[in-house]
């Protein structure tokens, strides 16, 4: 979301800094722990922080969301220190291709490449030079979408170029170490023939898991039985061997000088053992933050391949990029369902945010979640339009033409509206494809019930008579006080407001009434009222 505002004025160095020292914002938190743990021995090395990626596949939420709070831990680190940094976005692409992915074309031709590395592989879809570089090119234009700040790293290339080679040379030497601490992970079979070398066949191009039979620490080589049982010598450097992923993470973060790296839940063993192997490698593994995964609306744990999860395209078709990233920001330490209907609240946090960031002090500003979502200079957004309340719009209106939803937001929010043009408008557009995929198709309207009808009658009236003027809170109480006044026809004001979105908006939830009267015009409102006590429907009633 682009704006052309200025937003709130940035604070002095010296407050900024004393700010962060003080901040609970889980990045500060997280910057604070890497601080600690690098000591004082500033140097002029940035430090280095990295994500992973598995290119068998295409990038993905989970995707994003690694990067996006790596970033803001990132940004909060620079400011709590000043220290410069990198972030590496890492793709492990050399690995083998296990199993064919099923949203690509010529499967059967990747069939027959099985156990290859990804960049070894053609290209499925023909752009390429090999699948893996195909899918490398797909993450480098997704990170660019979002315009991240990152440099691109590739397991073949830093395996092939020799970037590596002292460092596997020190796995080699360290084998009997490295294989004692995975061993006990593993089952008696896959415990057999384990090694942390993986040699790729000269022949067949395959990554083969087989048993070392032999090494030669000085020269630099392993022997195994390769798959027609003979022996072969091969150096573990110059990318004719790569490493079991986990020695081959701690293999990685000894050589580059990782300082901080994500992780899921589900790889916290994996991170464990790593950590160890590490340490073996006489290196200091990373800070990490092992973050909690996904569920779907049902609680149930998003998988790629049970295909219950939702695509970063799903979610700027409704709503804009900085939601997604305020979406992440949220408590990544907790299991959180992921599914298009939160959408609108999350929109809606996320403009609460923005409304309350100028008057906050300079501590509370950096707790803001926004504050993180835009690097520290969130743009001015007093007047923004709440998510909910345009979709109701859309509903009351019963149309899809932008020009129209404008018209009523320009009526009633004037200058400020104009002023925020062109995030209103990019809402206004989500607004409309999220209520034509989701809200029309279940929007019912009723007529009121005989005993319903005479507070129907009371509020028209109370809204007549209100000064024309009258505030969207004004507005609010006509509602609340008509409600109250017939408490034997609706127990409870709950009540009351859900038999009014049922009528006037086919939908059993909806906005505040006095907001929305004063964005759709009372006159429209009144008009409505008329309508349904006349017993004509505003829309689809409900299914028998």
């Amino acid at each position: 979301m682009t704006t052309d505002l200025h937003p709130a004025a940035a604070a002095s160095p010296a407050v900024l800094l004393e700010a962060a020292d003080r901040s609970n914002a889980w990045p500060f938190v997280e910057a604070r722990n890497l601080a600690k743990r690098l000591g004082e021995t500033a140097t002029a090395e940035p430090v280095l922080f990295e994500t992973g990626y598995g290119p068998s596949g295409l990038p993905h939420i989970g995707t994003f969301g690694e990067v996006v709070r790596t970033t803001m831990v990132r940004h909060a680190f620079t400011v709590l220190t000043g220290r410069p940094t990198r972030l590496l976005a890492f793709s492990d692409d050399m690995d083998a291709l296990r199993k064919v992915p099923d949203n690509v074309p010529n499967r059967g031709m990747l069939a027959d490449h099985l156990g290859q590395p990804l960049t070894s592989i053609p290209d499925p879809f023909g752009e390429y030079e090999s699948f893996g570089a195909h899918n490398n090119a797909r993450l480098r234009g997704f990170l660019d979408r979002f315009g991240f700040d990152y440099e691109f790293g590739s397991s073949t290339a830093y395996y092939k170029s020799g970037r590596f080679d002292a460092m596997l040379r020190r796995v080699l030497a360290a084998y009997d170490d490295i294989t004692r601490i995975i061993l006990p992970t593993l089952g008696p079979e896959r415990r057999a023939t384990y090694s942390p070398f993986l040699p790729v066949c000269a022949t067949t191009g395959r990554v083969l898991q087989v048993a070392v039979v032999a090494r030669d620490v000085d020269a630099g080589t392993i022997v195994y039985e390769d798959e027609g049982g003979r022996r072969v010598e091969t150096p573990v450097t110059g990318g004719r061997c790569k490493l079991q992923w986990k020695a081959d993470w701690a293999m990685r973060w000894a050589a580059l000088g990782v300082d901080y790296e994500m992780a899921g839940k589900d790889l916290i063993d994996s991170v464990q053992l790593a950590s160890r192997i590490c340490r073996v490698l006489k290196a200091r593994p990373p800070t990490n933050l092992i973050y909690e995964l996904f569920l779907d609306e049902n609680g149930e744990k998003i998988s790629k391949s049970r295909g219950n999860g939702l695509a970063v395209e799903d979610w700027l078709r409704y709503a804009p990029r900085e939601t997604l990233a305020y979406f992440m920001y949220n408590k990544p330490k907790t299991a959180k369902r992921l599914h298009i209907g939160l959408i609108p609240k999350t929109v809606d946090e996320y403009i609460a945010n923005l409304h309350a960031y100028p008057g906050q002090d300079e501590v509370n500003r950096l707790n803001n979640p926004v504050w993180h979502v835009h690097a520290g200079r969130p743009p001015g957004q007093a007047g923004l339009i709440s998510y909910a309340l345009l979709l109701n719009l859309v509903a009351a209106c019963h149309t899809e033409d932008r020009n129209v939803l404008w018209h009523y937001v320009v009526a009633y929010y004037g200058d400020e509206a104009i002023r925020n043009e062109a995030m209103i408008t990019q809402l206004i557009d989500h607004a409309i494809a999220y209520y034509r995929d989701f809200v029309k198709v279940r929007q019912r309207h009723r007529l009121p019930e005989d005993a319903e009808k005479a507070a129907l009658s009371a509020l028209a009236e109370g809204l007549a008579q209100a000064a024309p003027a009258a505030s969207a809170e004004e507005l609010q109480t006509v509602v609340y006080e008509v409600g109250k006044a017939h408490a034997d026809v609706f127990p409870s004001l709950k009540d009351w407001f859900r038999a009014l979105y049922q009528i006037l908006l086919g939908q059993d939830e909806g906005p505040r009434m006095g907001s929305f009267i004063a964005l759709y015009g009372r006159d429209k409102t009144l008009a409505m009222l008329e309508d349904v006590l006349a017993g004509r429907s505003l829309g689809p009633a409900p299914a028998s």
